[in-house]
């Protein structure tokens, strides 16, 4: 399992306003399937997604971190949470010393990675 930090944003409802994640997330071996916060997302090809939840439908923007600008799309709105975990390794990756809270909400989140929960649901479907 690969373990990284990721931008994860909602799109299903939402447009580019969706409620958005900064955090760590695990994939698989072949980077075909995303797990963060107790859900699991695969590869889609969708107007404005990439991922597809497995579990709900959901339909969802997962990227990597953005070095220099924001990583909502512009024409998106709302804070982005982010782990705290994560803000040393993303300050580091932005190069700034400080988290802008105007664009930020700084929350805790579990590590919750539906592995075994999922490998049943697709086993199930084939």
């Amino acid at each position: 399992m690969i373990h990284r930090l990721m931008y994860i944003e909602r799109k299903t409802g939402y447009s580019d306003d969706g409620p958005a994640w900064i955090g760590y997330v695990k994939t698989s071996k072949s980077k075909k399937t995303i797990y963060f916060n107790d859900h699991a997302f695969q590869k889609y090809i969708g107007t404005y997604s990439n991922y597809i939840d497995i579990e709900n439908g959901d339909e969802y923007w997962i990227s990597g971190c953005k070095k220099q600008e924001s990583n909502r799309h512009w024409a998106g709105h709302g804070k982005i949470m982010i782990d705290r975990r994560a803000i040393d390794e993303y300050l580091s990756l932005i190069g700034e010393k400080q988290l802008p809270l105007n664009l930020f909400e700084v929350i805790d989140l579990e590590d919750k990675f539906p592995i075994e929960r999922v490998r049943s649901i697709l086993n199930c479907s084939k």
